[in-house]
């Protein structure tokens, strides 16, 4: 920001620095034209602000310079008074151009420089001044750099009283009218600044960040008095809106986006007025899901309540409770975070939605206990609202707290097992009688087959969910059904008194795990980890010695550690050739196992079996 210290003697005559031919023609002798020298007035007069000041400045150098106060207070009065007024003058000037410097029909770029470097200049004498051991003149420090930014934010201060950008007629109050015309002015006079203003000042000014601070601590202040008032929901929402989207969206426009230091803003309202307008909007956003949630449901319970069937799609029972819910959901909270420029805290929009689904399950629960003839189509239509739910948690979880995440997917599993087991109760019914078999002549093919058949007839009246809830209700059959199996087997109703018998049991086990595997897996069932526990079982029946048989209860109980001791001693029970103390060194390693191993298995199987 300093110019060149020029030595400026006592008598030397200032040099204006802009020339002009006197008549176009080179006096003799001379290389070129004839320069003329303009005065101050006409350096005025033409704007060359630059060129004034460092006339000024000369002559202030030549009274001020070498001389003391007293002699010019003695011989150069006169002179002194005319500079004084001179520099008035400049002054009113320069600070006219600063004036319009935003208004482009009356701006001239070339002027704005000029007084720019004319402030440069003053700004580099007062610090001469400074530096000096005797008397300045009476005008310094004439502190032109707080004039200019003194008046560039008066300057914004009567833009933004007098937006030239109308304010935009339709369905605003007047509050959001306001706002609009203000953030419009901002906008548009941002862009001119660093489109055209810009280019009249040094880099080391940094006029585009300056003019930036001036509008945002501007509109910051209109802002925290609108605040400041009680504010209905449109116009809570409008002013969140400009304070973390559209204001923030504006910094971000290309042209500005390399110019203006965003970040070093900050946010155009404190937390301690913008957080009880994010708690009345979030307020009021929690009110609106609990009222969507609430219409949903009503909708769904009173179709059910009046006997009708839910919608088929594809041959399948569907609900739109799910979906409404979601979109409801993913809308508000995704809109919220930008509106409040916090997900995390949009996310509490969702907090209703513990209790709501305590809503949907009772609803859920009603179709079960009234079992009413459209009960089993309104369940089947509500496991894939289940599975669209808990699809949402999973990939979606960004848009819910923790706690409604856990609290919603723990009701939603409820719900499911509970509807599991209302559509099945009625296959498992009418398969007890071959249930009952299995546990007295299971080593006889035909009694499988049997059982093999009425699966294949009963899991007919399981169509009708949509294909991944339906995948889920066929697995859960699947794993009932080798529970069954396990159960009745460990019943010990039939003893294995040979190495024959024992053969045969493992060929047989391992015949009916592969049968079932293959029935289960053409129905749907995707629990291929089933087929692994029925075989583990086979091989223990087979082995004979008592080394091999640790080894493969140890490999059944790591695999599925709610494998218990007394699930061991069944199975153990039905070899009638192996000691008691053989039983009782297999189930110690089994124990020793367990408690030096970390197991991983996230499917429980054993405790379902009852033995």
């Amino acid at each position: 920001m300093r110019l060149p210290n020029v030595r400026l003697f006592r008598g030397q005559r200032a040099q204006a620095t802009t020339n002009a031919t006197i008549d176009g023609h080179h006096p003799p002798g001379e290389e070129g034209p004839q320069r003329e020298v303009l005065t101050f007035q006409q350096a005025l007069e033409s704007q060359l602000f630059s060129e004034a000041s460092q006339m000024l400045i000369q002559r202030e150098e030549r009274l001020f310079g070498e001389i003391t106060e007293a002699e010019v207070l003695v011989h150069h009065e006169e002179e002194k008074e005319k500079l004084a007024v001179d520099y008035a003058e400049l002054e009113g000037r320069v600070l006219q151009t600063l004036e319009v410097s935003l208004i482009p029909e009356e701006v001239s770029s070339e002027a704005l420089t000029s007084a720019v470097k004319a402030i440069i200049q003053e700004v580099d004498q007062d610090l001469r001044w400074k530096q000096r051991t005797w008397i300045p003149p009476a005008w310094r420090p004439r502190c032109w750099k707080k004039l200019h930014d003194e008046k560039l934010r008066s300057l914004v201060e009567q833009r933004m009283d007098n937006p030239s950008t109308p304010p935009p007629s339709g369905k605003w109050s007047s509050i959001q009218a306001d706002i609009q015309s203000l953030g419009r002015q901002l906008k548009e006079d941002l862009l001119w600044v660093v489109e055209v203003v810009k280019i009249c000042y040094p880099h080391q000014l940094d006029i585009c960040n300056f003019y930036a601070k001036l509008y945002h601590q501007n509109l910051s202040s209109r802002l925290r008095k609108i605040a400041e008032f009680m504010l209905d929901n449109r116009d809570c929402i409008f002013l969140l809106r400009w304070v973390n989207e559209y204001y923030p969206e504006i910094l971000q426009k290309p042209e500005l986006a390399g110019e203006i230091d965003a970040a070093a803003l900050g946010k155009l309202l404190p937390d301690d007025l913008l957080e009880p307008l994010e708690e009345q909007f979030l307020s009021k956003q929690q009110d609106e899901l609990t009222t969507c949630v609430g219409r949903v449901l009503e909708g769904a319970k009173e179709k059910w309540t009046k006997g009708e069937e839910p919608t088929r799609e594809d041959n399948c029972f569907v609900s739109p409770v799910a979906y409404d819910i979601i979109q409801v959901v993913h809308g508000m909270v995704t809109s919220a975070a930008k509106i409040i420029g916090d997900l995390p805290k949009a996310q509490i929009i969702t907090n209703p939605l513990k209790e709501l689904m305590q809503r949907f399950r009772s609803f859920h629960n009603d179709i079960i206990k009234q079992n009413k003839p459209n009960s089993r189509s309104f369940i089947k239509a509500n496991l894939g609202c289940i599975e669209q739910f808990s699809d949402v948690f999973q990939k979606k979880s960004h848009l819910f707290p923790e706690d409604v995440q856990t609290s919603c997917v723990l009701i939603l599993n409820e719900m499911k097992q509970s509807g599991h087991t209302f559509l099945l109760k009625p296959v498992h019914d009418a398969l007890k009688p071959q249930y009952r078999k299995l546990g007295t002549s299971w080593l006889n093919k035909t009694t499988f087959e049997t059982l093999h058949d009425s699966i294949v007839e009963k899991v007919q009246d399981l169509k009708g969910s949509t294909e991944a809830s339906h995948e889920k209700l066929i697995g859960q059959l699947h794993q009932e059904v080798t529970a069954e199996y396990v159960k009745r087997l460990l019943k010990g109703e039939v003893k294995l008194k040979d190495r024959e018998q024992q053969l045969k049991a493992f060929n047989t086990v391992k015949s009916d795990a592969e049968s079932l595997h293959e029935l289960f897996s053409k129905l749907g069932s995707k629990e291929d980890w089933l087929k692994e526990i029925l075989i583990k079982i086979g091989e223990v029946l087979k082995l004979q010695d008592c080394a091999s048989i640790q080894m493969e209860v140890v490999s059944l109980g790591t695999a599925f550690p709610d494998l218990s001791e007394r699930h061991v001693s069944a199975l153990l029970k039905l070899k009638t050739n192996f000691s008691r103390s053989n039983r009782r060194a297999v189930k110690e390693t089994l124990k020793e196992a367990l408690e030096v191993t970390s197991c991983t298995n996230n499917h429980p199987f054993f405790r379902s079996v009852q033995v």
